[in-house]
């Protein structure tokens, strides 16, 4: 897929304090990006850059094959920013219709595309209330479709299910597939990890200003893999004390908990627990989590937890 969007070399000082220090980011049409870092990370600075909000210090954007024109291309982005930026007085149609002839529909276009989207998300009955009558979660839901009416290719969603239910927490999800297999591109921050690893496609984490990692979700966690295995069997299972082909790091009941040194392989672990007439149900290796990767890199921690954490996960 082509590039929609190529960041090289950005840097953003605010006085003495580096948010952004010399960070590239290239990322491709129709991808669902995520972007992660604890909070002072620079993910907000760097999503300003990329809306026009901020002009970089050093270095340079290219947006849809060309140089960054924050005039020109911001009808292109649609911005969904953690603080809301809602107008509690107005009322919630003349708000959509307000934002929506900002980013250039006419009265026409925008009235049309507001009432299928209101319609989507079941906000029909919504057009008279007042801002600031709706809920944290229905404020969400009228915040997104602000941001995606007027079909732009780039659409960056900070902690968009921020109060939002299950039930309205899947219909954002789905609409964001939606979006992203129409081509458009998503940028997605949020500091659920487990959000990030069900919804991206890449992502890239950010500490101090400095990007510390990128790729895909399924590269990231192999790269940080530590060669831990769960084996399951039909009935508890009774192993030699000696001579064990890798680490049984614990047992429970019919789960084997083991590690893998160097020179170790799985075809030997597996061949070993056939060999002692195991009745194996499951071998599958835990790789980390991205929460688990993240703590690591930003507090210097142990990729893996304990395996008495891991296997309450399982």
């Amino acid at each position: 897929m082509p590039t929609i969007l190529s960041l090289q070399h950005l840097k953003k000082y605010f006085e003495s304090q580096k948010a952004v220090d010399d960070i590239s980011l290239s990322i491709e049409e129709g991808q669902i990006f995520g972007l992660l870092g604890p909070n002072g990370a620079g993910k907000t600075t760097l999503i300003r850059m990329i809306t026009g909000i901020f002009y970089p210090d050093h270095g340079e954007i290219f947006f849809q094959g060309k140089k960054f024109d924050p005039i020109a291309d911001v009808r292109f982005i649609g911005y969904m920013p953690e603080e809301r930026g809602l107008y509690k007085k107005m009322k919630v149609g003349e708000q959509a219709m307000y934002l929506a002839q900002l980013k250039g529909l006419s009265h026409r276009e925008a009235k049309e595309k507001i009432g299928l989207w209101f319609e989507r998300f079941g906000m029909e009955s919504w057009w008279n209330k007042k801002v600031e009558d709706l809920s944290k979660g229905m404020g969400q839901k009228l915040q997104f479709v602000t941001t995606v009416l007027h079909d732009p290719r780039l659409i960056i969603l900070d902690e968009p299910f921020s109060g939002l239910d299950p039930v309205n927490s899947n219909l954002i999800k789905d609409e964001i597939y939606r979006l992203a297999a129409s081509g458009a591109t998503i940028i997605f921050s949020t500091h659920r990890m487990e959000q990030v690893e069900e919804i991206c496609d890449q992502i890239a984490l950010v500490n101090r200003g400095k990007k510390i990692l990128d790729g895909t979700v399924t590269d990231v966690r192999s790269q940080y893999k530590e060669n831990l295995f769960l084996v399951e069997t039909a009935a508890a299972a009774s192993l030699p004390s000696e001579a064990l082909p890798f680490t049984l790091v614990n047992q429970s009941g019919n789960k084997l908990y083991l590690q893998l040194g160097e020179g170790q392989s799985r075809n030997q672990a597996l061949r070993f627990l056939l060999d002692q007439q195991l009745d194996i149900v499951s071998f599958k290796e835990m790789l980390p989590s991205l929460n688990d990767i993240f703590i690591k890199l930003v507090e210097g921690t142990p990729v893996s937890r304990s395996f008495e954490t891991k296997k309450d996960q399982l």
